[in-house]
């Protein structure tokens, strides 16, 4: 499984992009944030503030209770701003 963090996501665990072989049970968005978190103390903090983080599976958004699989590509990235007030 590729993943990918963007913005201040990639900064505080280090890298862009890593490939991960999750253990069996990981089985939703939420359950890969859980098991990333205790991978090391910069992926524990960039997903701290899990309720503001938004994913996408194959390049379509997802929510916490959506699955992944092995051979999907993963993105995780802050909220988007922008546009007129």
């Amino acid at each position: 499984m590729k993943v990918l963090y963007f913005a201040w996501l990639r900064e505080r665990v280090g890298t862009g992009e890593e490939d991960v072989d999750p253990p069996a049970g990981v089985n939703t968005v939420a359950d890969l944030i859980d098991w990333l978190s205790a991978r090391s103390p910069g992926h524990a903090h960039a997903f701290a503030q899990r309720d503001v983080i938004r994913a996408a599976v194959n390049q379509d958004f997802a929510d916490p209770g959506d699955t992944v699989s092995p051979g999907d590509e993963v993105a995780f990235f802050p909220p988007v701003t922008g546009g007129c007030p």
